[in-house]
């Protein structure tokens, strides 16, 4: 009779087992617990396993792991909590690579590990060996980038030696804009050459390829150089309003003098003496 009840009450645990969750992990709760221990709580795993639940308040802090990581020919030696993601891996990984974090893979026994997998639950352990290896769309970015970056770079030496030869040829023309607010006239083949000379800097301009801030400046001093033409201009019509000064030609008069009687005498009566 006793064996008939035992075999009852199992087969009435059993059926409570499998209809709820909560059920189960109360009467394993109480039949688990001895009186006056703390209660004991317990999850279930998506695989249908029953195991005691983790609870985030540890006795003892979490042991740190040193882990090798090699980064091309570079060895790094990271520390880092066994607690912590593949994630706070990838930052700590930063700083010492430069590397962003989505632009880093970290390989743990051949295969890649995602952002939040858990160094412990993938069995990283003290001097464990990992590789790093930066995503290939990264690398193509980069490439990009700094090719758009020596691009610009080039197109700002060619726009400031453009601009010194500017700042010649603008302090040429001031000086020609003087002479004719002067009134002084100026040869028109000076003015006709100081024009040529300033268009060849606007085609020069032209032919650089620019952009951002490096087709701003070559869009200023493309201004300066169309400021300085029609300077030009307007000195080319003054300046054929000045009128040449007729040069003075100073002439000497000479006088004859006759000498005096008396004198001629004096000086015959002296010889003949």
């Amino acid at each position: 009779m006793m064996k008939r009840r035992s075999n009852h009450n199992h087969n009435v645990l059993y059926g409570k087992a499998t209809d709820t969750s909560s059920s189960t992990t109360s009467s394993c709760s109480s039949s688990s617990t001895p009186a006056g221990d703390e209660p004991v709580e317990w999850e279930m795993r998506p695989g249908g396993m029953l195991v005691q639940k983790r609870t985030d308040v540890s006795e003892s802090p979490a042991p740190v792991l040193l882990l090798r990581v090699a980064f091309g020919a570079v060895r790094l030696e990271i520390s880092i909590s066994s607690k912590a993601t593949f994630g706070e891996l990838k930052r700590v990984l930063t700083a010492e690579t430069g590397l962003e974090v989505a632009a880093q893979k970290v390989i743990y026994r051949g295969r890649e590990r995602e952002n939040g997998e858990y160094l412990e639950g993938c069995g990283v352990k003290n001097r464990s060996k990992m590789e790093l290896v930066e995503d290939p769309a990264s690398i193509e970015r980069r490439y990009i980038e700094t090719k758009r970056n020596a691009k610009i770079q080039t197109a700002h030496r060619a726009i400031s030696d453009v601009s010194m030869d500017i700042d010649k040829l603008a302090d040429q023309v001031s000086v020609m804009e003087e002479s004719i607010s002067n009134g002084i006239k100026v040869p028109d083949i000076q003015i006709t050459t100081l024009i040529e000379m300033l268009m060849m800097q606007a085609v020069k301009l032209d032919n650089i390829v620019a952009e951002g801030d490096a087709s701003t400046q070559k869009i200023l001093q493309g201004k300066r150089v169309q400021k300085c033409v029609e300077i030009l201009d307007v000195l080319k019509v003054t300046n054929a309003r000045v009128k040449v000064a007729k040069p003075v030609i100073v002439t000497t008069k000479w006088e004859t003098f006759d000498p005096h009687p008396s004198t001629n005498n004096h000086w015959t009566s002296l010889i003949d003496l």
